[in-house]
């Protein structure tokens, strides 16, 4: 909204613009400590990438995050026993030694579970339940004390296993960073794709899989253009970028990061804050499925923003 006074000399008019803006100080929304005062566009900044960086800990930290992962084993046609007991398919540490059965037959699954007193599917003691894959919904979740396992599909069917006492999440202090920069919040150039364009992209397993490419960011950066494409569809509110640069693997995580854009394209233009950089589930434990960067989103160029590498050890 804006506003256009005249200006007189009478006093009657200075003091009814002093009234207007007296007026508008209790119709405007207040800062965060209630003060009608702005903050500077800098300070700004680094307040919303302070914020996003809280945020981006309390997620890693929640009790089903990404450190609590401690395995990935995969399933077999027919029956898999699944227990602590070493004479199991599949050995899930902690009690009890038998949990039950989970069951693959054509594309369905089912666990039979064994052990009603110390099992439970989806928080209720039932002695058997069919099981919703990640790839249809949100999956269904076997618990058992602190660890619980539900079935993902990466070309295959797998159990993700988690447990919220797992070390990694008990040490975790949280994760390094940039310096924040505003001038790594970038707004370039948006070349839409084709409808219907597909990107086919590799994860940490080698298997392929597409993804709706919905166009290129083009950006300048130290004299030199650069280009990312962006996945998404026209359904989406952000798009997602896999990339790499010249940190990966020499101060960042070697496999790429992600980045997800502020809004979608508007009038051939979008924005992205490398600030918001971060790191896949992969560089916080050995069990995840990432994507890669697509050799496209390989950019020469030192991004020395955002998340940086993650050594467990030292967090």
């Amino acid at each position: 909204m804006s506003f256009q006074f005249g200006f007189s000399r009478s006093l009657v008019s200075v003091l009814a613009l002093g009234t207007i803006l007296i007026g508008l100080m209790f119709i405007l929304p207040l800062g965060p400590e209630s003060e009608p005062v702005s903050l500077a566009p800098e300070e700004t900044h680094q307040a919303l990438i302070e914020a996003w960086r809280s945020s981006r800990h309390a997620r890693l930290s929640r009790a089903d995050g990404w450190l609590t992962l401690v395995g990935l084993e995969w399933l077999k046609q027919g029956e898999n026993r699944i227990g602590s007991a070493l004479d199991n398919d599949i050995h899930i540490p902690g009690a009890p030694d038998h949990w039950g059965t989970v069951v693959l037959r054509d594309g369905q699954l089912k666990f039979l579970n064994s052990n009603q007193h110390k099992v439970t599917i989806n928080g209720e003691s039932v002695p058997s339940s069919s099981l919703v894959p990640d790839t249809e919904g949100e999956p269904t979740v076997v618990t058992s004390g602190s660890v619980s396992f539900h079935v993902i599909y990466r070309a295959s069917y797998a159990l993700r296993i988690k447990d919220t006492k797992a070390k990694s999440l008990l040490d975790f202090r949280g994760v390094d960073n940039y310096s924040i920069e505003e001038s790594w919040k970038v707004k370039g150039h948006f070349v839409p794709a084709e409808k219907g364009s597909r990107i086919e992209i590799t994860n940490v397993l080698g298997q392929v899989s597409d993804s709706p490419a919905y166009g290129t960011l083009e950006f300048n950066r130290d004299g030199k253009t650069h280009s990312l494409l962006g996945i998404g569809d026209e359904e989406s509110e952000n798009l997602w970028f896999i990339f790499a640069d010249r940190t990966s693997g020499r101060g960042t995580y070697g496999a790429g990061r992600f980045l997800y854009s502020d809004g979608m394209p508007k009038n051939g233009w979008l924005t992205v804050d490398f600030n918001k950089a971060y790191n896949p589930p992969c560089a916080f434990n050995p069990y995840s499925t990432c994507p890669l960067p697509p050799q496209r989103n390989r950019m020469d160029l030192l991004v020395t923003a955002g998340e940086k590498d993650f050594h467990p050890d030292s967090s």
